[in-house]
């Protein structure tokens, strides 16, 4: 389980250390900078899939995404006593992620590389630091994993073993030394996040691909585009709860039954068949709110939950009578996996926020950065960057 989440200098982001539960809820007005955090935690994300730099190149490049307000904010410029503005950088250009969970914790470093002559790629970004200890924070004492530049070194007992000399500025460490016997570490840590799962807005438009038949095969893991829809039904009734199944789709749509047709071609049919109706309605007659929340339905209860569930948005296009059902299945997905969800529907976030195991984090914004304003100073949780 994660910890702690910590973000430094990506677009309105200054300086974040958030807290992490079993459920993280996250809100705050339009333009708080909730879709930056999300941003944030996807391109950490990458890290571990070995694509961070080609997915910072793919959002702008690195000026692109860096913070672009003044290096601090004084406490006098937050009064209104003086106007905001920078200055000469004290410090390095520096954009910063990581996190820490029950055993280890990882962080980061990006900035661009020294300019190499007859170079056209002067302005990649490239990881400068990496790290990975054990503990929910860094102290020098808990590093076991340390990568400066393009040396890698390895703790063995007391002393540091070399694992690498010549890493390249755009593979991690995750790329070159993720090995399960000399560095077990990196090996569960890189596994850990590639099990990270991701949804965002499902689409329900006419040409959707979860309304299009699908050829059918065992899906434990619903594709975040929705495609293979009846089939992820499907397993959830052969290999995983069926009960669970059954029950959320009653409780949002009382009397209502979810089935799945197999033709001899081997394509599966989604059908609801609902309450008084006299045939069952094909998933193409459904309307886009009763087909996103069986999209939902089929992402949460996963037979194979992920390490973590990161959820944006999920209330779109769905009706307020339908947001305490999705709750429910997200705090009945909560028991198996850590779950992130970033909402600013009312009733979604009252359900949520009513289990003891939801950590509710409200942003706002002041001068252009995203803080969290029902944080207080104790509780945040203890940061240090290896830097």
């Amino acid at each position: 389980m994660l910890k702690t989440l910590a973000i430094e200098n990506y677009r309105s982001i200054l300086k974040l250390t958030l807290p992490m539960g079993q459920v993280t809820l996250i809100t705050g007005p339009n333009g708080s900078g909730k879709s930056n955090l999300y941003k944030a935690l996807r391109l950490l994300a990458q890290v571990g899939r070995g694509g961070v730099v080609n997915a910072l190149a793919a959002d702008g490049g690195l000026d692109s995404v860096f913070w672009a307000g003044p290096e601090k904010i004084s406490a006098r410029m937050r009064r209104g006593e003086v106007p905001v503005q920078g200055g000469p950088r004290q410090q390095v250009k520096r954009l910063r992620m990581g996190f820490a969970g029950d055993d280890y914790g990882y962080a980061i470093s990006l900035g661009l590389p020294e300019p190499v002559p007859r170079s056209v790629f002067n302005l990649d970004p490239e990881i400068k630091r990496e790290g990975i200890w054990y503990g929910e924070f860094y102290r020098p004492a808990s590093l076991l994993v340390d990568r400066k530049g393009p040396a890698v070194r390895v703790r063995d007992g007391r002393q540091w073993q070399v694992a690498a000399q010549h890493l390249p500025g755009f593979d991690s460490l995750f790329d070159q030394v993720a090995d399960v016997q000399s560095t077990p570490e990196v090996f569960q840590l890189r596994e850990n996040i590639r099990r990270w799962r991701f949804y965002d807005h499902f689409r329900t438009d006419r040409d959707a691909p979860a309304r299009q038949p699908q050829l059918g095969t065992r899906t434990p893991v619903l594709h975040h585009d929705g495609r293979d829809l009846a089939a992820a039904i499907q397993t959830i009734r052969e290999i995983g709860d069926e009960a669970a199944l059954d029950e959320a789709i009653s409780y949002a749509f009382p009397g209502a039954y979810l089935r799945v047709r197999r033709e001899d071609d081997g394509r599966f049919f989604l059908e609801l068949q609902q309450e008084g109706l006299l045939r069952p309605l094909a998933v193409s007659e459904l309307s886009d709110g009763t087909l996103r929340y069986i999209l939902w339905v089929a992402a949460l209860l996963t037979p194979r939950p992920p390490e973590l569930m990161v959820l944006n948005e999920p209330e779109t296009s769905l009706h307020p009578d339908l947001l305490p059902a999705l709750g429910r299945l997200i705090l009945q997905a909560s028991e198996h996996c850590q779950v992130w969800v970033v909402s600013h529907a009312s009733r979604l976030i009252a359900t949520l926020e009513q289990s003891e195991s939801c950590c509710s984090i409200q942003l706002d914004k002041e001068l252009g950065e995203t803080r969290a304003a029902n944080l207080g100073q104790f509780d945040i949780p203890a940061w240090y960057w290896p830097d």
